[in-house]
């Protein structure tokens, strides 16, 4: 197979030729040096030859810095094998490797209590590694050049516990840590049984995408098992998926290949907590309490830690606009109750069903001797109106 690409214009060709000069002396240090591999990092960069040779240098220094050269003999953890819900699976359209997530089922505050951010992180790097080998491997077997993927997300049973703030945060650092150092390999991002929420969790992590993958996204409605079979052919797909591939023993998830999750054992956890970074601190003084607002919320999610002692916490909806009131004159919307957080952080997250004023307090009236300092974060969660109008769709 021809490691030359014909379907350039001329300038792109001189640009191409210019690039692998301007790199000599780290080629040799690549992988795979020819010039699809070059014109992924020119295409990322449209064709900007001092912007294309910055990405692809940082990119030679984050190989160093997690030794890529040398993760497909690294094993992941027990516990990351068993339960990070995802897989690669057989081959798409053009002979691409697929690569499931099975987002549903996944624990995320489980696998971070059980393993390093670190050895998360670097089981997703060595799926990026393994899928490389497969493009390469499928590309000798078929006599062309394979060098995308195709991304499969089944969302069946997210739900806001996915909206975990360390979790989505470790999910927005894999994504721009893939748009950096794996850049046109995507072919399409395929959202299958997505719920209401994904618009909401896609609002968080698109700002770490390029404008590229957003345009990959597909979302497949209720009849999504045949619509995939038109990006998987049924052979190369799982039954579970539409398909009719089994494992040997004949089963249809083909747990050899995907792993389905589920939630972790306590069996399996080294820690008790996730060490967090609040962005507020507030004083709740012996018999008082302390709050924050946020208004017409479609959901929020906080995080909270005390010191001094456990510290009462509820949500509230004001029910007249610009007047101060006290709890009992609000609506109840998360009954106030005693948390243990001076012990272990805690975490939550709410659909609001009204527009309003939702008012977090945090009650120290029970205390009247010992003064609470409270570390908090609250966000509202809002969609991506993109994915919305596509969902809506279905």
């Amino acid at each position: 197979m021809s490691g030359q690409v014909g379907d350039l214009s001329p300038l792109q060709k001189k640009l191409l030729a210019q690039f692998r000069e301007n790199i000599q002396d780290v080629l040799s240090a690549l992988p795979n040096p020819d010039d699809f591999f070059l014109l992924r990092w020119l295409r990322a960069r449209s064709f900007d030859l001092q912007r294309s040779e910055d990405m692809l240098r940082k990119h030679m220094e984050f190989r160093k810095q997690q030794n890529l050269d040398n993760i497909l003999a690294w094993q992941p953890p027990e516990v990351v094998r068993l339960y990070n819900a995802s897989g690669i699976c057989g081959h798409g359209s053009g002979g691409c490797p697929v690569w499931y997530h099975i987002v549903g089922s996944l624990d995320p505050k489980g696998l971070f209590l059980s393993a390093s951010k670190q050895e998360l992180f670097k089981d997703k790097l060595r799926s990026c590694e393994l899928l490389l080998r497969d493009c390469e491997q499928q590309s000798r077997k078929l006599g062309q050049k394979v060098e995308k993927i195709i991304a499969v997300f089944d969302f069946e049973g997210m739900g806001l516990r996915h909206l975990w703030k360390p979790g989505m945060e470790f999910v927005q650092e894999f994504f721009s840590a893939l748009e950096a150092n794996y850049p046109e390999i995507l072919k399409h991002f395929i959202a299958v049984r997505a719920p209401k929420l994904f618009p909401v969790a896609f609002n968080l992590v698109k700002s770490y995408m390029s404008e590229d993958t957003r345009r990959k996204v597909v979302i497949l409605g209720d009849n999504w098992k045949q619509e995939l079979t038109k990006f998987i052919s049924p052979d190369q797909l799982p039954v579970e998926f539409g398909g009719t591939m089994t494992d040997p023993d004949g089963n249809p998830k083909c747990l050899t290949k995907i792993s389905y999750g589920g939630e972790v054992p306590k069996s399996y956890y080294l820690c008790n907590q996730v060490r967090v970074q609040y962005e507020h601190t507030v004083w709740a003084g012996p018999g008082a309490h302390a709050g924050g607002r946020q208004w017409g919320c479609v959901h929020c999610r906080w995080q909270f830690a005390s010191d001094g002692g456990d510290i009462g916490f509820g949500i509230f909806l004001k029910t007249k606009m610009g007047e101060r009131q006290k709890a009992g004159e609000m609506t109840k919307v998360l009954p106030s109750q005693r948390y243990n957080a001076h012990l272990v952080p805690e975490d939550g997250s709410l659909t609001c069903l009204k527009a309003g004023v939702y008012v977090l307090r945090f009650d120290n009236t029970y205390s009247l001797v010992h003064s609470k300092r409270i570390s908090y974060t609250v966000e509202v969660l809002l969609p991506d109106q993109t994915i919305m109008e596509k969902l809506e769709k279905f």
